[in-house]
Parts: C-alpha cells; structure tokens; sequence
C-alpha cells in the first residue's frame, strides 16, 4: 500500500516537474526568438519598400513612353499646336 502511495506521488512529482520545464523552455525559446522576428521582419519591409520603388519607376518608364509615343504621334502630323485649337 506504501509502495503504491509512493509511486503515485513519484508519478504526480514528475508530472508537475516536467510541466514546470516545459513552461521555462518554452519561455525561453520564444524570448530568443523575438529578436530574430524583428530583424526578419525589417528585412521584409526593406524588401518591399525596393520591390515598390521598382515598379513604380517601370510603371513611370512605361508612362513616359506611352506619352512620348503620343506626343510623337501629334508632332508628325503635321499640325502646329495653334491650328490644332
């Protein structure tokens, strides 16, 4: 009977221990992480903001050569910009 009462503390002792250390570990784990995160996610914002600024100026190229196309085109008409008004 004391053999039994004692396993079943041993069983309850470890169970509370084990828990105890998985809750350290994990806290832990994540407090190393954070950091880490933070620098991940600067690097991805600092990717993004060059992803951007690289199609806004291929969208600006393609503007100003869809304009100039036009302004090309009215030029060799033939029309001066007066008698066009």
């Amino acid at each position: 009977m004391y053999a039994l009462i004692f396993l079943v503390g041993a069983l309850l002792g470890t169970l509370a221990g084990g828990a105890l250390c998985v809750r350290y570990l994990r806290h832990e784990v994540a407090a190393d992480i954070g950091p880490r995160l933070r620098r991940i996610q600067i690097q991805l914002e600092n990717l993004e903001s060059a992803l951007n600024l690289a199609l806004v100026t291929r969208y600006a190229e393609l503007g100003g050569l869809h304009a100039g196309s036009i302004g090309v085109g009215c030029g060799s008409s033939g029309v001066t910009e007066r008698e066009a008004f």
